[in-house]
């Protein structure tokens, strides 16, 4: 049997993908199991970097190469005339970025690869055993692996998930959803073209090759995911949801898909963990699904890396439940409550629709938290200053924050000079705040005091760092 002291990753989309990079980056042992031979890249369905995603790609030196790659769209519109105006946010990234999922993968591949993360490709999971020291992973067209702790990043029929015995509790929420990638003959007024009526609904999204992505439903088009499907329906879609088709043609690809809204009631079960659509999936209604899924890995990478370590208690672990969780099903709500907005038909739903869309362009406390709430930027892992979100702020050495974390250290912002050369895996930086902070590895503040004394500094680094070297 293959034996390593490291992590299993199953599946190699986004989630995947970065969990792998950050932990070979740390040094840790990492396998990748995929079912798809190699060179087969995943079905694009996600086509939207958030701000939050981007200052988490930021961290890791990702950010600039993606953006280079994509579209910046600065307003983003729902229905009944609401449109969020992100030009506005906190971030260096006020703005979502249109860009196909199979780019994002691409980069955060080649980032795990040069790390040196091993890819098993053409490799099912059918079975794990997991006992106090280890988890045992089997399956076809693989040798067996010996790993300390196994994620399962293998999306919506995750074998890990079903190996685990968890289940995956929920719904469907929508229908005979329909794809293709198609040319138009008519430019699009705008980046993303979105419309929605009573009936039916649409999306146009560029590839950037000469090709669009169209996303539509209709009521009345209720059929099984495998029922025939051809250019003729799309095109009915699209002119009763936008007025017209813009000319398309030439599809490359068509297909029929249902959206389910579903959250495994843990993300943890003794050494193997769930991330991405394993954990959860809803609606694509405001594109927040390869987002979550990327800050889950970003949440549970760093903590993995501190405990095979050994210069943290396992128990750190847990908290990866117990932050990411909530988010998950706040994201299924609120994105289920989209996409029913959308479908709205009946009087009374669509007048609950147009008050939502007042509601939040004239009040800016509303507009402020649905903003933070689709960009990610408004999520909270505590109570006060701990848990929150870090801003990127510039540092007297000339760098950001965000660059500061790069090597994926944590990093301390202290008024008064500090040095320990028996912590290698934290980066001090003087700065003017009114209090001393602990940022963590992704981004996020894990403690914060006005003036501490030695002591009371020492104790709070051995409680979120460990002992020193």
């Amino acid at each position: 049997m293959a034996g390593t002291n490291g992590v299993v990753v199953v599946g190699s989309g986004p989630t995947g993908l970065l969990l792998a990079g950050d932990l070979a980056e740390a040094g840790v042992p990492v396998t990748v199991l995929e079912k798809r031979p190699p060179g087969i890249s995943n079905l694009t369905r996600a086509f939207a970097l958030h701000a939050r995603t981007l200052e988490q790609l930021d961290m890791r030196g990702l950010a600039d190469e993606l953006e280079s790659l994509g579209r910046p769209m600065t307003r983003l519109g729902l229905f009944d005339g609401l449109t969020l105006d992100l030009s506005g946010l906190p971030t260096r990234f006020p703005h979502v970025l249109v860009i196909p999922q199979y780019e994002v993968e691409r980069v955060l591949e080649r980032r795990a690869r040069e790390a040196g993360a091993t890819f098993v490709h053409e490799a099912e999971v059918t079975a794990l055993t997991q006992d106090a020291s280890g988890v045992t992973v089997l399956g076809r067209g693989m040798e067996p692996l010996r790993a300390a702790y196994v994620v399962g990043a293998d999306g919506m029929r995750s074998a890990v998930r079903e190996a685990v015995g968890l289940p995956f509790p929920g719904r469907s929420v929508i229908r005979s959803v329909v794809l293709a990638d198609v040319r138009l003959s008519e430019d699009p007024p705008d980046l993303l073209t979105a419309g929605t009526t009573g009936d039916a609904f649409a999306l146009l999204i560029p590839f950037g090759d000469g090709y669009h992505r169209v996303v539509g439903w209709h009521r009345s088009h209720d059929v099984p995911d495998d029922a025939p499907l051809d250019l003729a329906e799309i095109r009915d879609i699209v002119r009763t949801a936008l007025g017209r088709d813009h000319g398309m043609r030439d599809p490359r690809w068509l297909s029929r898909f249902h959206a389910d809204e579903r959250q495994a009631p843990a993300y943890r079960v003794g050494r193997v963990f769930l991330a991405g659509d394993a954990a959860h999936v809803h609606s694509p209604a405001g594109g927040q699904g390869m987002n979550t899924g990327l800050q889950d890995a970003a949440n549970l990478s760093w903590k993995l890396a501190a405990v095979l370590s050994g210069r943290v208690d396992a128990s750190l672990l847990d908290t990866y439940d117990t932050e990411r969780h909530p988010v998950g099903r706040t994201v299924l709500r609120s994105s289920g409550a989209l996409i029913r907005l959308a479908m709205a038909h009946r009087p009374w739903t669509r007048g609950l629709r147009t008050l939502l869309a007042k509601s939040v362009t004239h009040f800016p406390a509303l507009r402020r938290r649905a903003l933070h709430q689709v960009t990610g930027l408004g999520y909270s892992y505590g109570h006060g200053l701990t848990g929150k979100r870090a801003p990127d702020i510039p540092l007297p050495s000339g760098t950001r924050l965000y660059e500061a974390l790069r090597p994926g250290n944590f990093v301390l912002l202290t008024q008064t000079p500090y040095e320990d050369p028996s912590r290698p895996h934290l980066t001090t930086s003087a700065w003017p705040g009114p209090a001393t902070v602990l940022i963590r590895p992704d981004g996020y503040v894990a403690w914060s005091a006005k003036s501490p004394t030695p002591t009371a500094l020492e104790k709070a680094l051995l409680e979120h760092m460990g002992a020193p070297d």
